[in-house]
């Protein structure tokens, strides 16, 4: 039985097969960046998240960001991801369903018009099943949120996901967000009266944070209740302002059993009806320069179902949050719905 509510279970329960993710980057950039994505946070490189399979011209020497294209570029650009993502996928995986995946930057940072052609296009691609974005809260308005309205017709289920970090104001201003923990509670008022459902990303082991802040950032958690949450462990890119003070000794990232631990702990300390979307970062090898040599992703995963059964822990223990089926996934469901 999963001790907490995994989003292969969540996808299972609502669609009844698995869907997979066709991450695209579009060409946006963020307001922590000039247009040729220079700046920004101090963990950000100028690649964002995009996904593995689209990272093919990184190394290039002549590569020009898409934030520096022209838009009919863009738009080619973007085709051609959704094209590779989907053949890759249905090699690697034979999926029944997919998600349009706006992935890289921020993705609601741009004219209304710009973003309105550049969301068309996309979804006019394929029969996507969910629309997810990825942006910051002080990316959503009044005005975005009614043109992601418009689109919720269009699909199952419509995503934002947004960059928590952490709701430590101290740490935001340090790693440079150019925003409060404020803005996400305006945001998340902004999409839920759309019906547009929520995901939180937050980073274990932020310069500078402890035990007190990250029961901040699960209390916030709990109170602002995303749908869903994706939990990463401090990775460190090459050639950041977080890599310079790595090197300086100035940062450190958890071993595997720490991320565990810390990952257990916030867990417990927020709702069962909260999809865990990720447990661990997976920054491309070539990128990272720290930490080497952790566990991979599907093992880090087992270790932390060996911890939280070894420890009797489960996702919202310290909350009273049950850990049965009938109390917990199957509620938890509903509340998805």
């Amino acid at each position: 039985m999963d001790r907490y509510f995994t989003y292969k279970q969540y996808l299972q329960q609502r669609y009844g097969h698995p869907v997979y993710r066709v991450g695209v980057d579009a060409g946006f950039s963020c307001p922590n960046r000039d247009a040729s994505r220079r700046g920004g946070c101090i963990y950000c490189d100028s690649f964002g998240a995009s996904a593995a399979y689209q990272r093919g011209s990184e190394g290039d020497p002549g590569y020009i960001p898409l934030s520096c294209r022209s838009l009919e570029d863009r738009l080619e650009a973007v085709s051609q991801q959704i094209d590779t993502g989907i053949a890759f996928l249905r090699q690697r995986y034979r999926p029944e369903g997919f998600s349009l995946y706006l992935q890289a930057f921020s993705n609601t940072f741009a004219p209304l018009e710009e973003l309105k052609q550049i969301y068309s296009h996309a979804l006019g691609r394929y029969p996507f099943t969910e629309f997810i974005l990825s942006t910051r809260p002080d990316c959503i308005d009044e005005a975005v949120a009614d043109l992601l309205l418009q689109y919720r017709s269009q699909v199952s289920d419509l995503w934002v996901e947004l960059g928590l970090q952490s709701a430590s104001n101290e740490t935001l201003e340090f790693i440079r967000r150019g925003h409060a923990a404020e803005a996400f509670s305006e945001a998340c008022v902004l999409l839920r009266s759309r019906g547009i459902k929520i995901s939180f990303h937050s980073i274990l082991g932020l310069p500078g944070e402890g035990p007190a802040q990250r029961r901040e950032t699960a209390e916030f958690i709990t109170r602002e209740h995303p749908e869903a949450l994706k939990i990463h462990n401090l990775h460190i890119p090459v050639e950041t302002d977080l890599q310079a003070m790595y090197l300086s000794g100035e940062a450190v990232t958890a071993a595997v059993p720490r991320h565990i631990e810390q990952t257990a702990q916030l867990l417990i300390s927020v709702p069962g009806d909260i999809v865990i979307q990720r447990i661990v970062c997976d920054t491309p090898a070539h990128r990272l320069c720290a930490p080497k040599g952790f566990a991979p992703k599907g093992q880090v995963i087992q270790m932390l179902s060996k911890y939280l059964e070894e420890h009797d822990l489960w996702q919202g223990k310290a909350l009273g949050w049950p850990r049965s089926d009938t109390g917990g996934r199957n509620q938890a469901y509903e509340y998805l719905r």
